[in-house]
């Protein structure tokens, strides 16, 4: 299956494709056969970007899956957040132009809010991007009543973030919500009694690979009247 918004990329390609290839028969232009061959390869490689396979996992009361293909760069504490209210664990994926760019819902929940942050655009794989390139910013509460964020962050040569979600939307984990072109970043933070079970390194897979679990609030407070 090929997203909506590559088809506009995938036509313009294989126009050109055609069209030059033409050109190059009635003038006997060598050049013009060789651009129609760059454009057909280029046909390809977009139609190859903007691939959206299906994908399945077993799903349960508060599982995290990963929000998008790439490799994690990070696991991280930052710390407490505010709007998480409690210490929290970064989580860094980098998408390569290899790498499927369709982002996935990582809980069952509803949409507190969607920030747009207009940015720079630094190389996604360095950390500064997740601070200063251009990103959405979404925060949700899950269904198990966590607060978690994630946000598609731009890299060097993405130009352009599509984010179908809104405030007050009922989501379920798995579905797609948008996607980042060409190359870009995607992090996810969760309360860090979350049990992650990826580490830097690993390669990742959005709607597949399940990243962790989170403590529901009606756990932790039963465990807390017990110590009471």
């Amino acid at each position: 299956m090929i997203v909506k918004e590559g088809y506009i990329f995938i036509i313009l390609a294989l126009l050109l494709t055609v069209v030059l290839y033409v050109c190059s028969t009635v003038f006997n232009s060598t050049i013009l056969y060789i651009l129609s061959g760059a454009f057909a390869f280029l046909t390809l490689f977009v139609t190859y970007f903007f691939r959206d396979p299906d994908r399945t996992f077993t799903n349960k009361e508060g599982l995290l899956i990963s929000p998008a293909d790439g490799k994690v760069l990070a696991v991280e504490n930052i710390g407490h957040h505010e709007f998480i209210g409690s210490d929290t664990t970064k989580i860094s994926i980098f998408l390569s132009v290899f790498d499927v760019h369709v982002n996935r819902i990582p809980a069952d929940g509803v949409i507190d809010y969607v920030k747009y942050n207009p940015g720079k655009f630094h190389v996604a794989s360095v950390d500064k991007a997740s601070e200063l390139n251009e990103q959405t910013e979404i925060g949700m509460t899950t269904k198990t009543g966590e607060k978690i964020i994630f946000k598609q962050i731009a890299g060097i040569i993405a130009r352009r973030i599509v984010c179908n979600i809104k405030k007050g939307d009922s989501v379920t984990i798995g579905d797609r919500f948008g996607m980042i072109r060409f190359g870009s970043r995607t992090e996810l933070f969760v309360p860090s009694d979350a049990s992650i079970t990826i580490k830097a390194g690993d390669r990742v897979f959005g709607s597949e690979t399940i990243i962790g679990q989170l403590t529901s609030k009606d756990i932790k407070t039963k465990s807390e009247d017990k110590t009471v």
